[in-house]
């Protein structure tokens, strides 16, 4: 489904945003956080593509019930955008986009590396998110303007400006993408690997974005717009100092092919590097 353009839109400005809010948005996600914890097992579920699908489907059902009525309700106004795949740009105004598990896949094979995701998007710009871990109980938030935190304490961007130096990341965005997109971001791991230190190839976007954020990473490039993978993650980025461009370094926004988040030192060496092949 395509988000839902029946629900009203509002136009605000960020001086809107009060604590109460974002404890109201945080409390939500950990609700669902929660939730899914309590379906987690270290041992894989499924073992063909029909049942991983249906453990996937299963996950998002039983949290999104959790997420949805809440998130609604804190910001009155606010469109519901539908498909947690989709991208490209929302129609003006507010819209809440929420991934109920994000590294979903992760999640139904036993591994620790997913994450439960709420931001809400202002004419197709990201100003204010929460991404929650349930297995550490940690909470990644920012609001526009208002830097990047983890449990409460700031985050700030990797100071490195040697990208020989540097630990990046990549991976798809949904199963199924096009060869075309899959051949991209095997020429571009190859050149980084030439051109970085080491590349990491992973899934979710969210779970490496918020280490960029953080400075343990410094760069996470990515040739999708998929819209929940990159919401959340491009505005903790943002906040702690990172540039956040599409490929090529223009500014990006949810209208862009493709994106990149870097700390500012080794941004411009990331953009020569993979626009070439973008």
């Amino acid at each position: 489904m395509s988000a839902d353009t029946s629900r009203p839109t509002v136009t605000s400005t960020g001086s809107d945003f009060d604590d109460a809010l974002l404890d109201q948005v945080t409390a939500a996600v950990r609700a669902a956080g929660d939730r899914l914890r309590e379906r987690y097992t270290p041992q894989a579920r499924g073992t063909s593509g029909e049942e991983i699908v249906t453990e996937i489907h299963a996950n998002d059902e039983a949290v999104l019930d959790i997420l949805k009525a809440p998130l609604l309700a804190a910001r009155p106004g606010a469109g519901w955008a539908e498909d947690e795949l989709d991208g490209g740009a929302l129609p003006p105004g507010e819209w809440w986009i929420v991934d109920p598990a994000e590294g979903n896949i992760n999640h139904v094979h036993g591994m620790p590396d997913w994450a439960v995701t709420a931001t809400l998007v202002r004419d197709d710009e990201p100003v204010l998110t929460v991404v929650h871990l349930p297995l550490t109980g940690d909470d990644y938030t920012a609001v526009a303007g208002r830097g990047a935190h983890l449990n409460g304490a700031p985050l700030r961007v990797s100071a490195k400006t040697d990208l020989g130096a540097a630990l990046t990341g990549t991976g798809q965005a949904r199963p199924g993408e096009d060869e075309h997109t899959f051949r991209r971001i095997g020429s571009s791991v190859t050149q980084m690997l030439i051109n970085g230190l080491v590349v990491r190839v992973s899934v979710p976007a969210t779970l490496q974005l918020i280490q960029v954020a953080a400075g343990r990473m410094d760069a996470f490039w990515q040739f999708s717009d998929v819209r929940s993978g990159l919401v959340a993650g491009a505005l903790l980025a943002a906040e702690a100092g990172g540039t956040v461009t599409d490929i090529n370094g223009n500014p990006w926004s949810l209208a862009s092919p493709d994106f990149l988040a870097a700390a500012p030192g080794i941004h411009a060496a990331a953009v020569s590097v993979l626009s070439p092949i973008a």
